[in-house]
């Protein structure tokens, strides 16, 4: 009997405490889920080779990995990309330097912010063929120079003249669309052009001139300091989500160290995204790039996406001063660097 009654009370023990460990045992739940952003960013031009960085990013999933629903639209110029992005249409997008600087100058309160810069050199430059009699920047002085009007090399001409001694006055403007640029040179209306060297040269050797004759003065072989093409986005995007333009920057610096190790890889994404492009001309323009406006001898020391603030701050104001701009910005107006992934991640 005293064996029954001692299992008894263990059975009870034994349904209470099954009891009381349902109520007390740790809930399980599932992990949170991860905010999916999603981000519109607007391009500068067509796709073609040196936006490869987020061509890579997109088609290789990088920004997917980081969480990030990310639409790449081409653009019409950077003027055009800095409005879309400022009016709200984009969150980020990709432009210069200098059409940014003008915008915010004139437009407070709806300031951009550059995050990463792309092209550490810009591609603006001067360029002619032999038989011309323009063997120095100074020799333009007199000559017919054909641009549009919102051309950025030609509106910056005058930072490239004070850097070379030209007289600014002594040269004659043609204005014409992007189209008639390179064959009015080949024509003869006119003596020179500016322009995206990468882009001219490439269109002069589709018009069959040979590459021996063309002769280019690159701004920033003649100590021209302006900064290039950079990732931007608006100021309240960027409050309210620091992560995800961190995250952003991140998946396009990792594309872009395998653009510039691998340029052939990239060609062949360019051409994916767009098959109506010329995979071997967009390579070119790539390498073009790689070399002269995205491995410079500062990107080699300070990494992918940095600035060098002193030189900054002396392209803000030549800028300001080719614009006629009211006002002058400071550096940390105009560029960040919280978003930058650590240097190590950036070396090449």
């Amino acid at each position: 009997m005293v064996a029954v009654r001692v299992l008894g009370v263990a059975v009870v023990f034994l349904v209470i405490g099954l009891v009381a460990g349902i109520f007390i045992s740790p809930i399980v739940m599932p992990p949170p889920r991860t905010e999916v952003v999603s981000i519109k960013f607007v391009l500068d031009w067509a796709i073609q080779g040196p936006q490869a960085p987020f061509v890579v990013a997109l088609e290789k999933g990088y920004f997917a990995q980081e969480g990030l629903a990310v639409i790449v639209d081409r653009g019409y110029g950077s003027a055009d990309a800095v409005t879309k992005v400022a009016s709200g249409a984009y969150q980020m997008g990709y432009g210069s330097l200098d059409a940014m600087i003008e915008f915010n100058v004139k437009n407070p309160g709806k300031e951009l912010i550059a995050v990463y810069i792309v092209l550490n050199n810009p591609p603006y430059s001067v360029i002619t063929l032999k038989g011309k009699g323009i063997n120095s920047p100074k020799d333009l002085e007199g000559k017919k120079i054909g641009a549009p009007e919102g051309d950025a090399p030609r509106r910056l001409f005058p930072v490239f003249a004070k850097a070379t001694g030209i007289d600014p006055n002594k040269v004659e403007w043609v204005s014409m669309s992007p189209p008639l640029r390179e064959p009015s040179l080949v024509k003869g209306e006119v003596d020179a052009i500016t322009g995206f060297y990468f882009t001219g040269y490439l269109n002069l050797l589709a018009l069959n001139v040979n590459p021996n004759d063309i002769i280019a003065f690159k701004y920033t072989d003649y100590g021209v300091e302006l900064y290039g093409n950079a990732i931007m986005v608006r100021k309240d995007f960027m409050q309210q989500y620091p992560d995800a333009v961190a995250k952003f920057v991140r998946a396009v610096n990792r594309a872009f160290k395998e653009v510039i190790a691998n340029p052939e890889m990239a060609a062949d994404f360019v051409k994916q995204r767009d098959p109506l492009v010329d995979r071997n001309v967009e390579l070119e323009r790539l390498k073009l790039a790689i070399k002269d406006n995205m491995v410079t001898e500062e990107v080699k020391r300070n990494g992918l996406g940095a600035v060098d603030r002193a030189r900054l701050e002396r392209a803000i104001k030549s800028v300001v001063d080719a614009f006629g701009l009211p006002r002058t910005p400071s550096v940390d107006e105009v560029f960040t660097d919280r978003f930058l992934p650590p240097k190590e991640e950036r070396t090449i």
